[in-house]
């Protein structure tokens, strides 16, 4: 296989792998409505149910990332794909909010290495003029995943036991366990490292990265902005079911739309910013430009909680669906850029923990905050902070340099 051919092959195994984290991920929020009718679930339950897999996710986050920085990215896939699809077959035996909360903690566990993972095998197998495509690519997989998981969802609900989704869902990921210890033997890209390389390598300070400036940006950056896209992924179908009487199957049949949206602009940011950045040579103004156009796009969402037309209000969601695809690839490529091959699973996995946590302490808040009053001041939060956040970055980070941090 040639060695071009083979790279984009192991990009497409990325991209099914993040669809299989988001499919198992987001079957629970298409089939609770199912389980309710088995098991009384309410909406502070149901908040804490989440938690319990952003919990694990929180914490795996970043060990994964640390993890997959020192055993490479074949092992730390391998791992983390098995550990949660078994996970996720697990949830077919649950039977009370107690298990349900267990068995989505371990889904945590075993989807924390996902990501981190993911941004270690682009740099270990991509040309660095690609980065932000292949990224994209990779990434665009999570929005495929959640695209799928609605009308997947709503149709083996028409003849089958909830519990069979799960089993169903979770063994695809042995499936793709297999063909990725099949593919990735051999590395015929890899470079040897060099003298500076094998220096920081051994010289790695986890301490040191987690103090520095830049780290500190971006995971104040996932901290602020990763509550609202588990809003959508945990809450919508929810809000569309009980706001405006939309029933499962109707919202299989438009749920895949908005997350369609999001696995386009991944690959489309993607391609812009590396556009960009072979005509300019300027890798930090290329992620910004499609980063700050992401941002405006998000401002519409403040108004959902004034909408009565369901169609409307998905073609805004959708609008923040792309505006955070556009957003995410160049966020992650960003620390790709920033910290090299030595400390980038690190970062996002840091990154993505301090997003989860945040997630954590909220998830049960949103669902007091609905209970008790409605969704309307989550929308006005989730329309207005990635501008607010964009700002934020353009005054402590833009004007740093993209070259390597050096951990040594």
């Amino acid at each position: 296989m040639k060695t071009t051919t083979k790279y984009w092959w192991v990009v497409f195994l990325l991209l099914i792998a993040t669809s299989l984290s988001f499919l198992d991920r987001q079957v629970l929020s298409i089939v609770i409505i199912k389980i309710k009718e088995d098991l009384f679930i309410s909406d502070v339950e149901y908040g804490f149910i989440n938690s319990g897999f952003l919990a694990s996710y929180a914490i795996m986050f970043t060990l994964g990332g640390v993890l997959i920085d020192k055993y490479g990215s074949r092992l730390g896939l391998a791992v983390s794909v098995g550990f949660w699809s078994f996970a996720t077959i697990l949830h077919s035996f649950a039977g009370s909010v107690f298990q349900f909360a267990t068995f989505r903690f371990l889904l945590g566990i075993g989807e924390g290495g996902c990501f981190p993972g993911a941004v270690r095998a682009v740099i270990e197998w991509v040309p660095k003029t690609k980065h932000s495509l292949a990224n994209g690519i990779a990434i665009g997989g999570s929005a495929l995943g959640a695209v799928i998981a609605p009308p997947l969802c709503a149709y083996f609900l028409g003849f089958w036991d909830w519990r069979y989704i799960f089993i169903m869902t979770g063994a695809f990921g042995f499936v793709w366990l297999v063909a990725w210890l099949i593919l990735t033997k051999k590395n015929e890209l890899a470079e040897a490292p060099s003298k500076s390389e094998v220096v920081e390598k051994r010289s790695f300070s986890f301490i040191k990265v987690l103090k520095s400036r830049e780290a500190l940006i971006f995971m104040a950056m996932r901290f602020v902005l990763d509550p609202i896209l588990y809003f959508y992924m945990f809450w919508i179908p929810k809000y569309l079911n009980e706001s405006h009487g939309l029933a499962v199957d109707k919202i299989g049949q438009l749920l895949w739309v908005p997350f369609l949206a999001l696995g386009v602009a991944n690959v489309t940011g993607g391609w812009v910013s590396d556009f960009i950045f072979q005509r300019t040579s300027k890798e930090a103004f290329s992620r910004q430009v499609v980063m700050g156009f992401a941002a405006l796009m998000t401002l519409p969402v403040a108004a959902i909680g004034l909408l009565d037309s369901y169609v409307v209000i998905l073609v805004l969601v959708g609008l923040a669906f792309f505006a955070h695809g556009l957003w995410i690839t160049n966020y992650i490529t960003s620390i790709g850029d920033v910290f090299g091959k030595t400390a980038s699973s690190t970062v996002v996995g840091l990154s993505g923990s301090a997003g989860a946590l945040s997630s954590l302490v909220l998830n049960p808040v949103i669902g007091f905050i609905i209970s008790t009053y409605s969704y309307d001041s989550v929308w006005i939060y989730c329309g207005l902070m990635y501008p607010v956040v964009f700002i934020g970055y353009m005054i402590f980070m833009a004007k740093k340099k993209s070259a390597a941090f050096s951990v040594a």
